[in-house]
């Protein structure tokens, strides 16, 4: 991983947080302490005003933009370590208590979100986890597909004359028949693999939809796939907020006969649940890094998921737990529309933008 590669993925964590911080809070610290706000005029009647609640005291120091980027990678306002323990292991209890009001000492959902999703992408970029960079096109690949079909068949070949020369029941005659037959198989995997792989490999220049700015970027991304994972991935943090419009529909599905529970409830049950998946998943990078085993890591990444989804949603919409485990059940299926939702959004937004 380059330096420039790492110093990209530290600016994305600072402004993961800082946008987070932003979202949480209106207040900012500043110097000034002479009873009246500098952001609107009121006038002070504490540490903060009370009509736009800045601080009363301001500073105007290089140290001070160094103090708001720690504080805010850091600390959190001190929200985080209040809201990563009950996130973690009470999603249900912080879902609730946010919901009825709750708020002052915890990080708001979309705060958490923000913080979580540059987090991830901050170190999936150090840690190298990127699309590759030098796949090539179709056309590269059918002429690699060429050369090694005919390199297999001129050796073919040449074992056959050598095979002809060498004494019927040798152990030379075995092992070149061995060598043989091996080629041979390979041969024909070789000329199958372009079926097999049809429509799975690249995007040919020779689709056509008829929109003809899509058929353009369908031939630039066949002309440079690696540009268009990249493109991919880039989309895929840029616009990882459709998640939550995309999602809230089926939670509200859930419970539709239940009128009780509002679209502003499912917005914050789905906004701290995916704040969670991206911290699970950088949990899992990490561990894998450190060289915990695979076996642990899948088994985590296949039951740690439904396991917070169904005490979330058993404790933030106080279920019984049949309830609960019923409406985890079907949400876990519904999710795979969301994911197939999000990846046509972010495929469309590759190849048109």
């Amino acid at each position: 991983m380059s330096f420039m590669g790492e110093f990209d993925a530290a600016g994305d964590l600072v402004t993961g947080t800082l946008l987070g911080r932003a979202v949480e809070r209106p207040g900012a610290h500043g110097d000034h302490d002479h009873g009246i706000c500098l952001n609107c005029g009121t006038q002070l009647i504490g540490p903060h005003c009370h009509r736009c609640g800045q601080v009363g005291h301001v500073h105007r120091t290089i140290g001070e933009i160094w103090h708001e980027i720690l504080h805010g990678v850091v600390h959190f306002e001190g929200k985080l370590w209040n809201t990563l323990p009950l996130l973690a292991f009470r999603p249900g209890e912080l879902t609730r208590r946010y919901i009825h009001g709750e708020r002052a000492q915890f990080v708001s959902p979309m705060a958490m979100f923000l913080f979580s999703v540059f987090t991830m992408f901050a170190v999936m970029q150090i840690m190298g986890v990127a699309p590759p960079a030098d796949v090539g096109t179709t056309a590269q690949f059918e002429s690699g597909l060429q050369y090694a079909r005919q390199n297999t068949e001129n050796a073919i070949v040449e074992l056959r004359e050598a095979r002809a020369k060498a004494e019927k029941g040798s152990e030379r005659a075995a092992k070149l028949d061995r060598q043989i037959e091996k080629l041979t198989t390979d041969l024909a995997e070789i000329k199958s693999f372009p079926i097999k792989m049809s429509g799975r490999i690249g995007l040919s220049p020779k689709v056509k939809t008829g929109w003809s700015r899509l058929d353009k970027g369908i031939e630039k991304a066949e002309r440079n796939p690696g540009l268009a994972l990249y493109k991919l991935q880039t989309n895929s943090y840029k616009f990882s907020w459709a998640l939550i419009p995309l999602s809230i529909p089926f939670v509200w599905l859930l419970f539709l006969w239940r009128r009780r529970f509002k679209g502003y409830d499912h917005a914050v049950f789905v906004t701290y649940s995916l704040g969670f998946m991206s911290l699970l998943f950088i949990g899992l990078m990490i561990a894998s890094a450190l060289g915990v085993g695979n076996k642990a890591i899948a088994l985590v990444a296949v039951c740690g998921p439904p396991v917070h989804i169904y005490f979330q949603l058993k404790g933030a919409y106080r279920l019984r737990w049949w309830s609960a485990g019923l409406r985890t059940f079907v949400l876990l299926h519904l999710i795979s529309f969301i994911v197939l939702i999000f990846g046509l959004l972010l495929l469309g937004l590759g190849l048109l933008g």
